[in-house]
């Protein structure tokens, strides 16, 4: 390798961009699907000219070995360059015509949305829920879609939505002792995962989980117990696990740990074998193990260990019976070797883990999970935010690299989720310098934001798409919250640079609906903007008024509670300080008379 070509090592999570275009070049390239590793080979113009996943090192699989492979790219490269500059000139020209064509007006609709539902329930598994069968994925966004669609009265989309999330918690895909979701199932029951625990799942489903109690609260307590303790096990698991000194959060743990021999495995930190519960447990602690956990069924890790997953909830006379022995089972496996963590800090998955905190902890009146969302903001603000720009990635105290649209776009999305609750200027101000910024480094002339901002590295082509993947798509995200933003402070551009996001993925929405979610859920705010409820009044009783709005799921609602000693607010959020609170409901620049019952507020949402 050194003998013939430059090596360069890219780290994906860190140059998404990198990684966006060369993916893009090998499905191109080859008519086949991406993945990781990647192997691509360039021009010293960085043009790519054959690439391929996984090459073994000796011939096998009908892949040639890699030895073999190198030497015969480098004569190639060599001895038929005017071929090569041919593709390579073809290749760029077939990447540039891949950005989505605008349209002039928004044609997608209501049908559009009806659509990306019809196709979403087809692929859905009725029986264990998720898509498809093996393997599974949580796909937070399509979640979020059918959640999103339940408020409007879609029964069916409420019914997979609870399944998947029921499902989920009650699976292997959960960490049953120590909190936490690892990254897919590989089975379609959700009951083994690729064991790697990933920041940017956890801190959607956090805010999904919280959702999902929201609407279970009142048709069934007891999921809503379910998706209660799952919040406070995985919020416990980020917080112990996942958190800097300083309070950002780290990217991921491995899923490759030492076994009891110290040799690397797959899940060695969390299967079991029933032998160790029968010397940690009391009779009866272990009785209740093997019912619940499903160990006494057949090994269902490689068919030599068992992995708990929640066959069988525990009776509510026998919870104390329950935690005490999940603690016990935790507190030995914390002896184990843990798994390798990757402490590197990317801005725009801790961004996802802030709003998720800042939901979860608004949702079930948890003060601390909110003040970790807070110091995580703040952790971002201070070592992430040099010279009026964000930087996209944190280790050892060395801040580097241009931010991408993903970094700025869930940022602000997580400001307005942490505002409403607990208002802070420097939040709305370190918002709007956000906004800004898309505008002016991301926003593409035709609409839409590039992944890219115009300073930064010059690259061979420059990224816009619209689908969601296992985060969501930048561009959905900056115009569902550009919108949000427009509307609290009655500010045209980013409205307008909302709209003309949705004009630019039009085409992109009615071709492929259900593959951009984020993007239909803009698109339904655009057609029926927010509803923003000002709250205004003394601090004492505000209280009240925050805890029963956010008892019920309002996803068209932005909640702002002000207290009467705030001062500093913009123009457009400046209510009088009453005596008592007072409630303003606003739709864009209509605004209902001031109420000052909590049950009025209610029955006016």
């Amino acid at each position: 390798m050194n003998e013939l070509f430059v090596n360069v090592k890219v780290d994906r999570e860190e140059r998404p961009d990198i990684d966006q275009i060369y993916q893009t070049a090998h499905n191109l390239l080859s008519r086949q699907s991406g993945g990781w590793p990647l192997t691509v080979f360039l021009t010293p113009e960085q043009e790519p000219f054959f690439t391929g996943t996984y090459f073994p090192r000796e011939p096998r699989y009908q892949l040639p070995g890699f030895g073999d492979l190198i030497t015969r790219i480098a004569a190639f490269y060599h001895e038929r360059k005017p071929e090569l500059a041919e593709q390579n000139a073809s290749l760029l020209r077939a990447m540039a015509q891949m950005l989505p064509p605008a349209s002039d007006a928004i044609t997608a609709d209501e049908s559009t949305i009806r659509q990306a539902f019809q196709h979403l329930r087809d692929n859905f598994d009725f029986e264990h829920g998720g898509f498809g069968s093996a393997p599974k994925f949580p796909n937070p966004a399509d979640i979020e879609f059918f959640l999103r669609q339940a408020s409007q009265g879609n029964i069916e989309a409420e019914a997979m939505a609870l399944q998947m999330l029921r499902s989920m918690a009650a699976g292997g895909i959960y960490d049953q002792f120590g909190g936490g979701f690892c990254r897919y199932s590989v089975d379609e029951r959700w009951m083994i995962p690729h064991f790697e625990k990933m920041l940017y799942d956890n801190g959607q489903l956090l805010a999904l989980y919280a959702n999902g109690w929201q609407l279970a609260r009142e048709k069934d307590p007891g999921l809503a117990e379910r998706f209660s303790r799952v919040l406070n096990e995985t919020v416990e698991w980020l917080l112990r696990e996942m958190r800097s000194p300083e309070g950002a959060f780290y990217s991921s743990l491995d899923a490759d740990s030492p076994d009891a021999h110290g040799h690397n495995e797959e899940g060695a930190f969390y299967v079991w074998q029933p032998a160790e519960l029968m010397d940690l447990l009391t009779p009866e602690e272990y009785a209740l193990a093997l019912e619940c956990f499903g160990l006494e069924h057949a090994p269902n890790f490689e068919g030599r260990a068992w992995h708990p997953y929640l066959a069988v909830a525990p009776a509510e006379a026998d919870l104390p019976l329950f935690d005490s022995m999940r603690a016990k089972l935790f507190a030995a496996r914390e002896k184990r070797p843990h798994p390798g963590r990757d402490d590197k800090i990317l801005t725009s998955w801790n961004a996802l883990a802030i709003k998720g905190l800042a939901r979860a902890g608004r949702v079930l009146a948890q003060p601390q999970w909110i003040a970790a969302a807070q110091q995580a903001v703040d952790f971002i603000r201070n070592h992430l935010w040099v010279n009026n720009r964000l930087l996209a990635t944190c280790k050892d105290d060395r801040a580097h690299l241009d931010a991408y649209l993903d970094d700025y776009a869930f940022l602000l999305d997580a400001l307005l989720e942490l505002m409403q609750v607990g208002y802070r200027p420097a939040d709305m101000q370190f918002a709007v310098q956000l906004a800004d910024i898309l505008l002016q480094e991301f926003a593409a002339p035709d609409g839409g934001f590039y992944f890219t901002g115009r300073h930064h590295e010059a690259l061979i082509h420059r990224i816009k798409q619209g689908y969601d993947n296992a985060t969501p798509n930048g561009n959905g995200i900056a115009a569902a919250a550009l919108q949000r933003l427009g509307h609290v402070l009655g500010e045209t551009r980013y409205l307008e640079a909302a709209e003309g996001t949705l004009k630019a993925f039009d085409v992109v929405m009615q071709r492929n609906p259900a593959a951009c979610p984020s993007l239909l859920m803009a698109l339904e705010e655009w057609r029926e903007p927010s509803v923003l409820v000002i709250l205004r009044g003394p601090e004492s009783q505000l209280a009240e008024w925050k805890l029963e709005l956010n008892r019920k799921y309002l996803p068209n609602v932005i909640g702002l509670a002000l207290s009467s000693a705030l001062t500093d607010l913009p123009a457009a959020l400046h209510r009088n300080s009453p005596d008592v609170v007072n409630a303003w409901v606003c739709r864009g620049v209509q605004c209902l008379p001031p109420v000052d019952r909590l049950e009025l507020l209610l029955d006016s949402l």
